[in-house]
């Protein structure tokens, strides 16, 4: 596997790709973003039937609520030396071990155990277990594709990413939801284990260049952590000052998002009279919304900087409106609609912002810097 040294602040022209043929027919992209689009399905099928199983059985918008906060945690908890150790070990590793790990907790494990003993607790657990596996996944995978494309595709390429979430948002819950009404959530927990199992598979082909820093050592020492953490600290936060900004944001649609998807089941069933179905076709439209949006930023040509904020605030006030109109309609059509728009608000916002954290970061930091960002900005969601 090739090394790069990681002294210079972008990556060497060699493993800088060519723009022609299209990101999604170059190999090692084109590989990641459908071992993506299985594990996003995979996850949207998730989703929905943990939290569809706790309200369920236990009536209570509460106990629910936990679910939402327990897959915040570990981004907040382990964030900063998750971001570490993403930058000390090889990428392809990390990625392939936390989708094997997904697949055991969330469907290996619910399939050896009796319908009897499946509680909310022991839920919670597995809960806990897979978010800690995916708060590894996202800064891997994101830290990754500016080693895979060229610096002025990041951003198509974030967004080409994005689209495989949305895709996941639209028929993991569609798929989710048509599950629980024939079987139960406990059988579509199980059965979807080869989501991650098929994503593992095909991350095994992915070719993922690692940076070397020979001047240091890497101990394996709480000291030599804190020592890596601090050194990503002060690039964030005192030599680039755009980042503060962007977390800010970030922070904000995360408080909104968070709760607006771990309450819709119990908005959709208690003030909408909505099944499950009609759940995951609410769900899916914010999926719809991400994937146009996905579609727009792969296409566009954004330029500047300023050009891309300026498009964020735009998209940010659309996003607003959308969702105070929300809670004035009870018409699953125009629910729908409302939606998508949401969702499209959302879309624009992070290939956006982790393009441009991509670009401005040293390769031996961008593990750093991408886990001090979802950090911050996921610590909005445990509101």
């Amino acid at each position: 596997m090739s090394k790069v040294s990681p002294s210079s602040h972008s990556l060497p022209q060699s493993l800088a790709l060519v723009t022609t043929p299209p990101l999604l027919f170059q190999r090692n992209f084109g590989i990641i973003w459908w071992s993506q689009l299985i594990s996003q399905i995979g996850d949207g099928v998730t989703k929905l039937a943990l939290l569809w199983f706790v309200y369920a059985v236990t009536g209570s918008a509460l106990q629910t609520t936990i679910i939402g906060i327990l897959q915040t945690l570990p981004p907040i908890v382990f964030g900063p030396f998750i971001g570490v150790f993403v930058d000390r070990f090889p990428k392809k590793i990390i990625l392939i071990g936390t989708d094997l790990i997904r697949a055991l907790v969330i469907g290996v494990i619910p399939c050896l155990v009796s319908h009897e003993a499946f509680t909310v607790e022991f839920l919670y657990v597995l809960v806990l277990g897979n978010a800690i596996a995916t708060s590894l996944f996202a800064p891997a995978l994101f830290a990754s594709i500016p080693f895979i494309v060229e610096k002025s595709s990041l951003t198509a390429a974030n967004a080409l990413l994005q689209s495989t979430m949305s895709l996941g948002v639209i028929f993991g819950p569609l798929l989710s939801g048509l599950g629980i009404a024939l079987s139960s959530s406990q059988e579509v927990l199980c059965i979807n284990v080869l989501t991650y199992i098929g994503s593992a598979v095909l991350l095994v082909f992915v070719s993922i260049p690692e940076v070397t820093n020979p001047a240091k050592t890497f101990q394996i020492s709480i000291t030599s952590y804190v020592k890596d953490l601090q050194e990503g600290v002060q690039f964030t936060f005192f030599r680039q000052p755009v980042i503060l900004p962007l977390i800010l944001t970030a922070g904000l649609y995360s408080f909104v998002m968070s709760a607006f998807h771990t309450l819709l089941p119990v908005f959709g069933r208690n003030m909408l009279k909505f099944g499950p179905v009609e759940v995951g076709y609410i769900t899916s439209g914010v999926g719809v919304g991400l994937f146009l949006a996905s579609l727009f930023l792969a296409k566009a040509n954004l330029g500047a900087q300023w050009r891309r904020i300026r498009l964020l605030a735009i998209t940010s006030l659309m996003a607003a409106v959308a969702l105070w109109a929300f809670t004035g309609t009870i018409a699953l059509p125009l629910s729908l609609l409302i939606v998508i728009v949401i969702g499209m608000g959302s879309g624009v916002l992070t290939p956006i912002e982790w393009g441009i954290i991509q670009e401005i970061s040293p390769p031996h930091l961008i593990g750093r810097v991408l886990a001090l960002y979802g950090t911050l900005a996921m610590f909005a969601a445990i509101g």
